[in-house]
C-alpha cells in the first residue's frame, strides 16, 4: 500500500518541468509533497524561489493521464516504488548529483546490488563484443557481484544473460516506463531479470521508450553502481555518456580494447587514451574496486566452469520488434547510434531559437552554449528554464543540456 506521500511524489514526478530541486523548495516550504500539492496560488506566489512559470506549472499541475490510472498500472504489472526519501532508496543513487525522486521497480532490490558494475556498449555489437560481455559478467556474478545494464540489443543482452546464466542477480534500467519491454525481442530476458534481479525506471508507467529518455536513464546505470565497463562502443555511442557520468560521480570507468579496424572500437579506445582502465580480464576489474568491496567478493575458486560462448543471436537473426503481447499499441521509435535532426518548434522567440541551435547532439554544457550564443550567462539560463517548460529541451546531470525529439 502506497503512502500518501509517495503518492504525491509520483503525481510530482509525472507533470514535465518539476524536478529534484523544485521538489526540495516545496518540501522545505511546505513540509510535505502532499501538501504542496493541495498548496494556493497565493501560497505558492510567496515562494521567491520559484520563477513565476514554475508557479503556473504547479498550479496547473499537467499530466498525460490521470495519477489514478497510474497508481493502477503500478499495481496491474506487481511494480513497487521507492523514493528518494525512503531508507530501502540505493545509497548509491543518492549519492550523484541528480537522482531519481521516483524509482518503479518490477522485480527486487537487495543491499546486495551495492556490490555491483556495470557493462554498456553497442547495440550492433559484433560477436567479439557480445562474448567478451558475456564473459566478463558471468565470471562477476560468480564472484558476488550484481550487474547493471540497460536491456538494449547487443552488449547489454549479454551482459544481463551472462550474470543470469551464472546464477547471479542483474538489474535493467529501462528508458521507458515498466508498462513497455524495449526491445519487446528481449521480453523473455525481462521476465528472467525479475526473478533474479529487477527491471527499474525513473519514468511514468505509460512513457514511451524515446530516444531522449536513454542518456538520462544513463546516469541511474552509472550511479548504481561501482563502475562502468564499456565494451564497444564508436565514437557517437550512448554508452560514451554513461562513461562520462560515471566519471562525474566519481565511479570507476573501464573499456576493454577492441579490434584496431572497427569502427565500434574507436569510442573504448579513445575512453581509454583519456585514462579509462584497460579491461584484459576480470581481475583488472577486481583490481580497481575500492578496498569495502573487494573483501567482500567471493573467492573464485569455487566458480563453476563458464559456457564456451553465450548464444545471443546476430543483430542479423533479430526477429522483428514487437510490443510485448500483454500490452498493445504502435511500434515505439527506435533508439539509435545516431540521433536525428531535430526541429524546432515555430513558436520560439529569438534568444529561444539561438539557444536552442547551440545545443549539439547528443547534449551541450551550458558553459559551451554560453559561448557558441555569446549571451549572458543569466540570459541563457533563463531561456533553457523556459525551453524545459516548453517540453523543448532537458537538462542532464553535470548542467548538461539535450533537445527533445516530438
Amino acid at each position: 500500500m502506497l503512502s500518501n506521500e509517495t503518492i504525491s511524489l509520483i503525481h510530482l514526478n509525472m507533470i514535465q518541468g518539476i524536478g529534484l530541486k523544485t521538489i526540495q523548495v516545496l518540501r522545505d516550504v511546505f513540509g510535505s509533497a502532499e501538501r504542496a500539492l493541495q498548496a494556493t496560488a497565493g501560497e505558492l506566489n510567496k515562494i521567491d524561489a520559484l520563477p513565476t512559470a514554475m508557479r503556473d506549472l504547479l498550479r496547473r499541475k499537467p499530466v498525460q493521464y490521470p495519477i489514478e490510472r497510474e497508481l493502477e498500472l503500478i499495481q496491474e504489472y506487481g511494480c513497487q516504488v521507492l523514493t528518494l526519501y525512503d531508507a530501502a532508496y540505493p545509497a548509491s543513487l543518492k549519492e550523484i548529483d541528480t537522482p531519481p525522486i521516483v524509482l518503479y521497480i518490477k522485480g527486487e532490490l537487495t543491499p546486495e546490488d551495492a556490490l555491483s558494475l556495470s557493462l554498456v556498449g553497442s547495440r550492433d555489437a559484433k560477436d567479439y563484443g557480445r562474448k567478451a560481455s558475456y564473459r566478463l559478467s558471468y565470471q562477476l556474478a560468480q564472484r558476488g557481484l550484481t550487474i547493471v545494464s540497460g536491456l538494449a540489443r547487443g552488449i547489454d543482452t549479454a551482459a544481463h544473460r551472462g550474470a543470469l546464466e551464472a546464477g547471479g542477480r542483474t538489474i535493467a534500467v529501462m528508458g521507458s516506463g515498466l508498462s513497455f519491454i524495449y526491445p519487446a525481442t528481449n521480453t523473455d530476458l525481462a521476465e528472467k531479470i525479475t526473478e533474479s534481479g529487477a527491471l527499474i525506471s525513473e519514468f511514468p508507467m505509460e512513457t514511451t521508450p524515446k530516444p531522449k529518455n536513454f542518456p538520462r536513464r544513463n546516469r541511474i546505470i552509472s550511479g548504481l553502481t561501482l563502475g562502468t565497463v564499456v565494451v564497444e562502443a564508436s565514437n557517437r555511442s550512448g554508452a560514451l555518456i554513461t562513461a562520462r557520468l560515471a566519471g562525474e560521480q566519481g565511479r570507476e570507468v573501464f573499456a576493454v580494447p577492441g579490434e584496431i579496424f572497427s569502427e565500434l572500437s574507436t569510442g573504448t579506445h579513445r575512453l581509454i587514451n583519456n585514462g579509462a582502465k584497460l579491461v584484459n580480464t576480470v581481475d583488472d576489474l577486481f583490481n580497481e574496486l575500492p578496498r569495502h568491496a573487494l573483501s567482500q567478493i567471493q573467492s573464485g575458486a569455487s566458480a563453476s566452469p563458464m559456457p564456451e560462448a553465450e548464444t545471443e543471436p546476430s543483430p542479423q537473426e533479430q526477429p522483428v520488434e514487437k510490443r510485448a503481447p500483454e500490452r498493445a499499441a504502435a511500434q515505439p521509435p527506435v533508439e539509435t547510434e545516431h540521433p536525428p535532426q531535430i526541429t524546432p518548434p515555430p513558436d520560439l522567440t529569438p534568444d529561444e531559437r539561438t539557444v536552442f541551435d547551440a545545443i549539439e547532439a547528443p547534449s551541450s554544457h551550458i558553459d559551451t552554449i554560453v559561448r557558441t550564443t555569446q549571451l549572458p550567462i543569466g540570459k541563457v539560463s533563463s531561456v533553457l528554464l523556459m525551453l524545459e517548460l516548453k517540453g523543448v529541451v532537458q537538462q542532464l546531470p553535470g548542467k548538461q543540456f539535450a533537445k527533445n525529439s516530438s
